[in-house]
């Protein structure tokens, strides 16, 4: 890489429904899922160098920057060249995309330096593909279709990660069923109220098996609603979750509140369209 830095967002990715329709002979689940992406994230910086990784951040101490890393696979697969600094602020494993957004992002950065995008993304971790993006749209397949969608009407959101790893293929071993009916059709949501009430229609299927191996989860949800969320529910295969608040204050006063508990908890709202960034 030559030229200056170039600094690039790794936002949140929340799947506010997540069904899982199937199973391919290969073991890969299918997904039907309505995803959406958070003004917190992780942050990669690109500057001119030898491809190398670094990182740093409140969630740092929890990642470790050898050749199996996400942002090096990715940028290798790209076939770019940079020092690539990740400062890690989102909980690791934890079901808000935080490995994929990263790799998304050193993919766009080496985009802007001219090397392609990869034509199978989806080969890094089945949330990429959308984390490229990185704006609201149905994931589907194992990732690898993104259709995307009109802006969400602004949400005033509250994350919460109890601080319990949860293991991905433990969650998807324990469903009791694969074949479930996909999202109902998705419209265009007049405000928040209307999203909620289309997401009372729809789950995650990955919830269930995931409370049962970690029971904080359910946990958190109760704090959630408790709260004045007026909609709660996990993300991805957890142990991250999310609840809608009426307002910026109670999403504030919500998350200052069940901090106390000693989790990860966070106020935001959605990113900014991808070109605002």
């Amino acid at each position: 890489m030559t030229g200056p830095e170039l600094h690039l967002d790794a936002p949140a990715k929340l799947n506010l429904a997540l069904h899982v329709t199937g199973r391919r002979d290969d073991g890969y689940h299918l997904l039907d899922s309505l995803v959406c992406f958070t003004a917190v994230g992780d942050r990669i910086t690109l500057s001119p160098g030898p491809l190398s990784l670094s990182i740093d951040g409140p969630f740092g101490a929890g990642l470790a920057a050898d050749d199996d890393n996400l942002c090096l696979r990715a940028a290798r697969l790209a076939g770019g060249q940079a020092a690539i600094r990740l400062t890690k602020k989102l909980p690791v494993a934890s079901g808000i995309g935080g490995g994929s957004a990263d790799a998304a992002a050193v993919l766009r950065g080496m985009a802007r330096m001219g090397h392609p995008m990869p034509q199978h993304p989806e080969g890094l971790g089945a949330d990429v593909p959308v984390c490229i993006g990185s704006r609201a749209a149905r994931m589907q397949g194992v990732g690898e279709v993104v259709t995307p969608l009109p802006d969400l009407p602004p949400l005033h959101l509250v994350l919460v990660n109890p601080g319990v790893a949860v293991s991905t293929p433990q969650i998807f071993a324990g469903m009791t069923r694969r074949d479930n009916p996909p999202l109902p059709p998705i419209p265009t949501f007049a405000d928040a109220p209307a999203l909620i009430d289309w997401l009372h229609g729809t789950r995650n299927d990955l919830q269930e098996p995931a409370a049962t191996v970690a029971p904080v989860i359910g946990q958190v949800l109760d704090a959630l609603t408790a709260s004045g969320a007026a909609f709660a529910r996990m993300s991805g295969s957890g142990a991250t979750c999310f609840g809608i608040f009426a307002s910026a204050a109670w999403a504030e006063t919500a998350a200052a509140t069940l901090a106390r508990n000693g989790w990860w908890a966070v106020a935001t709202e959605l990113a900014s369209p991808p070109a605002a960034r």
